[in-house]
């Protein structure tokens, strides 16, 4: 360090921790001028070949979905508001806003500064690239899909309100970081107390026309108070779990960046705990393969209970997009509630991972290991079938007018979806290192396209839903659609059971051998 770049002892803190940053911070990989150049350069394709393109296009067309008087979108709006706050308070719980590098933070940390000072001023930078960004992903996707921009006065309530859920929704991303579970429990209870209230109050006086003011103002208000009591609370938080959190996300950014994303998330699961001697009987033997996957699940119980509701949710979602099929809007619902039941599957035990140690392992202990797929895919099955089960029910119950007179194709539609949800998820789990031939280059006319070959294998559970939804409602038979949902899971199946090395003959026999 020179001598022209030294702060003296006495100066202010913030000058102290500007300097400290400008000598530490992303040492070795700081940002060239070539570099931010890329990066317009591609911001400039996006725009010019994606976003022009699809912004003209909507502009020429009508909205795909309409939100009819603001009366009647002000309880849909709040439904999204408590979404996008309790989703951002369970983000701040792995990777918060005060999340730094690690060895940034251990600097700071041997210093006498306060810790207000150095993560008070990442803290807000970080929120307020998260608030402007939210504004304006809600804006375009509104204006993209919806028609609230179409006349001034629903633009401008429209407009408010998502000023107002941004920076709640950024103030609650911080919240979820540096407050304890209790605090975050208290404030999901009271986001959802108050949605249901202004909610309620906009359906019963439908011509005040307050639905969207009344609910800005709330967010407004709640924004304030909950940022104020957010950046407050940055001088109790507990500096060694912050560090033990920042060299967590360092090493699974790392791991991201390497091209293993899955090793990356592998890096957050929950640790399980207790109920270790509940697997095994009063005897000695070991339960059946039913109570083994329960018990292991609720080892825990956070991601199996996260899990079991995306399953309800899902398979309810789900079951209203396949009953109405042919509309623009449900089709989207079913590919929502599609995508929810694939992550339920895998949230709702830990039995996947033990199946794929098993089938890339079983060389090293013979033969005789039988029984594989009914022991560890018992219970993912058997409980993806009761959620569905049950929240298509209710779905059916809550909506049955929607689903009379094709009651049973809608019930064949969702069973197919449920059974490829599942195969996309066994496809996921079997994943293992990254192929060394998907960094090759794939040379097209339309250029390397190597890189699309990538983003498939890092996301290709998500891909063969999506894609799978998209093909089933484009086919007219119900029964149809169905048996291509099974062939495509069947297809998964094959492809992870190959990615572990077990695609060779006799390899049903020996998976359903009994020891």
């Amino acid at each position: 360090m020179t001598v022209d770049t030294l702060t003296a002892p006495g100066s202010d803190p913030a000058a102290r921790v500007r300097a400290v940053r400008q000598r530490y911070a992303r040492r070795g990989d700081r940002g060239t001028v070539r570099g931010h150049a890329y990066t317009l350069y591609l911001v400039a394709l996006f725009a010019a070949f994606y976003l022009v393109p699809v912004v003209h296009a909507r502009s020429t067309s009508p909205a795909s979905v309409s939100v009819g008087s603001l009366t009647e979108a002000a309880p849909w709006v709040c439904a999204l508001a408590v979404a996008v706050c309790w989703t951002a308070q369970i983000a701040g719980r792995f990777w918060g806003p005060v999340v730094v590098q690690p060895f940034l933070l251990h600097v700071f940390m041997s210093t006498d500064i306060s810790p207000t000072r150095y993560l008070g001023t990442i803290a807000r930078r970080r929120l307020t690239y998260v608030g402007a960004t939210g504004l304006l992903s809600a804006c375009v996707a509104a204006y993209l899909a919806t028609d609230l921009f179409d006349h001034l006065d629903s633009a401008v309530q429209g407009l408010t309100s998502g000023v107002g859920l941004s920076a709640l929704a950024a103030f609650a991303w911080l919240w979820g970081q540096v407050r304890p579970l209790r605090d975050n429990l208290l404030l999901a209870s009271a986001l959802g107390g108050t949605a249901v209230v202004v909610g309620g109050v906009s359906r019963v006086a439908p011509d005040s026309g307050t639905g969207l003011w009344l609910l800005a103002g709330v967010l407004a208000a709640t924004a304030a108070v909950l940022g104020r009591a957010a950046l407050r609370a940055i001088r109790t938080v507990d500096l060694a779990r912050l560090a033990r959190e920042s060299a967590r996300a360092s090493q699974a950014q790392t791991y991201a960046w390497t091209g293993t994303l899955h090793h990356a998330l592998d890096l957050y699961r929950p640790e399980p705990s207790g109920l270790t001697s509940a697997l095994i009987r009063p005897d000695g033997r070991l339960r059946g393969y039913l109570p083994q996957g329960a018990v292991r699940a609720l080892r825990t119980p956070g991601r199996a209970g996260a899990g079991a509701a995306l399953l309800l949710i899902g398979s309810s979602v789900l079951t209203h997009g396949a009953g109405g099929r042919g509309d623009g809007p449900a089709s989207w619902l079913w590919a929502l509630g599609a995508l929810c039941v694939y992550l339920g599957s895998g949230w709702v035990g830990e039995t996947w991972r033990g199946l794929r140690d098993e089938l890339t392992l079983a060389p090293l202990f013979g033969e005789r290991w039988g029984g594989t797929l009914a022991r560890t895919l018992a219970w993912p099955v058997v409980a993806v079938t009761i959620g569905a089960f049950l929240g298509g029910g209710f779905a059916v119950v809550v909506r049955w007018d929607h689903h009379s007179g094709h009651l049973g194709d809608t019930a064949i539609l969702v069973t197919g979806s449920v059974v490829m949800a599942l195969g996309a998820r066994f496809l996921r789990e079997m994943k293992l290192d990254l192929p060394l031939e998907l960094l090759l280059p794939v040379i097209t006319p339309f250029g390397d396209l190597s890189g699309l070959r990538f983003v498939a294998w890092q996301f290709d559970g998500f891909v063969v839903v999506l894609m799978g939804v998209a093909l089933m409602a484009a086919l007219p038979s119900a029964v149809g659609a169905t048996a291509l949902a099974v062939c495509m899971a069947a297809g998964c199946v094959w492809t992870g059971l190959r990615r572990t090395g077990w695609a060779h003959r006799g390899l049903f026999s020996r998976l359903s051998r009994v020891q």
